[in-house]
């Protein structure tokens, strides 16, 4: 039978993605309806992304064998975000009050938007764990709401990673065509499904062991006080194994089957001659691997308590360490753990604290509980159904709907374009006729100047010729062209050739000759 409400959620470990879908019960526990792997060594190291391709192929046919078990679609899954690049930084914002005031949630809000204002090279902020509230000089609290004070100190811990963590994961998804329902962090949900309320309240260390990284994460007082990743993980210890010379494969299953984190001190010399080997295909001495097994595992472990101590609560870890994740059945790893932190208290968590119900076969050997996790962390329904209908793929009126809208939209848009290019086009057009008729204008303009200046010099010509009317006549013709530069010039010469005109002595004697004929006809 088909299932029609479930959620499904992915991690993308170093050494396979793995999937899972299941139903929430009312007494906690969960119904696991499906579950699916792929090896991803070849397309994820360190927790991160480096080959989209192979990675995408590997997130399709992880969910496609999902689905097969269903027996239903999946719409979208709940992702988990893990790897080298997260780890925890402490920042603090203050806001200095003109006065004492009661503490609203409104200004908590702001001082959290400010904290996840801070600038951060080339990392982006996933989560804020926010830590206590100091308030005044001293009052430490959680829960400042209502609180009157002048000063408030908040204190958070970012959660921060790579920006290609994240927009890598999305890329793989678009991809395949289906969505994220949501980004959960890996460390989180993996703390969610093995430590239980009292560890996280008394202080506790989780360390979680896996194919290419080692993640610590510390609780005090039911608040995430410190993580980190370690890039160092269980391959390791098989790339150790394999520089004596051996495959990578044997290399793992002498790992899986004579690998011990620590081992007591033996001086029976049969013990000391002892050879472990894989179907005869090699073989490897005892001593020789426990050296190469321990080394290893000391260097890891000693990177996990730096960190510890690095946090500044290795001294308030009542509830001690809790080890899990899929190394951490590594015989003797508490031992090993204790001989180089001194502490006492070490819980080794193959499963979780979730109950797991169903026909479903799920490792049991702590490698499966950041996935459970992450699936407790899921709330919304994952499954693409039609929920007025109540069964698989019968999406056909929305999609006639959302397509005929979607055609309506595009026909819109189109003719909007065409109306806007239209516009465009006919703004052009005025642009081009204006500044063809601005251009004519100046072509005529300067070729009524230029025959101005001719006329000019031609006037010029005939004045200095001393053929007064004819200079008279170019200067008229030149005025006519009203060229506004030239009509000074023009109205000067036109008076200076009136001017020689009167001075002209043939003219003179005409005008005496004329005055004296009129005397005479006086007389």
């Amino acid at each position: 039978m088909a299932a029609t409400d479930f959620i499904a959620a992915i991690e993308l470990g170093s050494a396979k993605i793995t999937g899972i879908a299941g139903k929430k019960n009312a007494d906690g526990s969960i119904q696991v309806l499906a579950y699916a792997s792929e090896r991803s060594s070849d397309c994820i190291k360190k927790g991160a992304i480096y080959n989209l391709d192979k990675t995408t192929q590997c997130l399709s046919a992880v969910i496609c064998q999902l689905e097969e078990t269903l027996h239903a679609s999946i719409k979208k899954v709940y992702v988990g975000i893990g790897g080298q690049s997260v780890r925890s930084i402490r920042h603090t914002e203050t806001k200095q009050l003109t006065e004492e005031t009661k503490i609203s949630q409104a200004l908590i809000d702001a001082i959290m938007e400010s904290n996840r204002e801070i600038t951060l090279m080339d990392q982006e902020i996933l989560a804020v764990e926010p830590q206590e509230y100091k308030l005044g000089n001293n009052q430490l609290t959680t829960e400042p709401v209502g609180i009157q004070t002048d000063r408030i100190e908040g204190n958070f811990l970012n959660i921060i990673a790579r920006n290609s963590l994240k927009s890598n994961i999305r890329q793989c998804f678009r991809q395949t065509g289906y969505e994220v329902a949501e980004y959960l962090l890996s460390p989180l949900a993996t703390a969610n499904a093995v430590l239980t309320g009292s560890e996280k309240r008394s202080g506790c260390a989780l360390v979680d062991f896996g194919a290419d990284t080692t993640t610590v994460s510390v609780y005090k007082n039911n608040l995430l006080r410190h993580l980190a990743v370690i890039p160092l993980g269980s391959s390791n210890i098989t790339k150790d194994i394999c520089s004596l010379q051996i495959e990578e494969e044997d290399a793992e299953q002498l790992k899986l089957h004579y690998a011990c984190a620590y081992t007591e001190p033996s001086e029976n010399e049969d013990e000391l001659g002892k050879e472990y080997s894989i179907d005869g295909k090699c073989s490897i001495r005892a001593h020789k691997l426990e050296d190469i097994v321990e080394a290893r595992v000391k260097e890891i472990l000693e990177n996990v308590w730096n960190q510890i101590i690095l946090s500044e609560y290795s001294d308030k870890l009542l509830a001690g360490v809790i080890l899990t994740g899929g190394a951490s059945k590594l015989p003797n790893l508490d031992k090993a753990f204790f001989n180089i932190t001194k502490i006492e208290k070490i819980r080794i968590a193959q499963n979780g604290a979730i109950e797991l119900r169903g026909d479903i076969n799920i490792p049991q050997d702590g490698s499966c509980n950041t996935l459970i996790g992450l699936l407790a962390a899921g709330k919304d329904n994952c499954c693409k159904i039609d929920p007025r209908k109540g069964h698989q793929l019968d999406f056909i009126d929305d999609l006639q709907k959302k397509e005929e809208e979607a055609r309506l939209k595009a026909e819109a848009e189109r003719k909007a374009a065409e109306e806007k290019a239209a516009k465009e086009a006919e703004a052009e057009r005025i642009r081009q006729l204006e500044e063809a008729k601005i251009r004519q204008e100046l072509e005529r303009a300067q070729k009524r100047l230029h025959d101005c200046e001719t006329l000019i010099t031609e006037a010029h010509r005939q004045m200095n010729r001393k053929k007064y009317k004819d200079a008279l006549a170019k200067l008229e013709q030149a005025r006519s062209l009203n060229v506004q530069e030239k009509d000074e010039e023009i109205t000067s010469m036109i008076a200076e050739i009136e001017k020689l005109k009167e001075d002209n002595p043939f003219k003179r004697l005409l005008n005496a000759l004329k005055n004296g004929a009129d005397e005479m006809m006086k007389d």
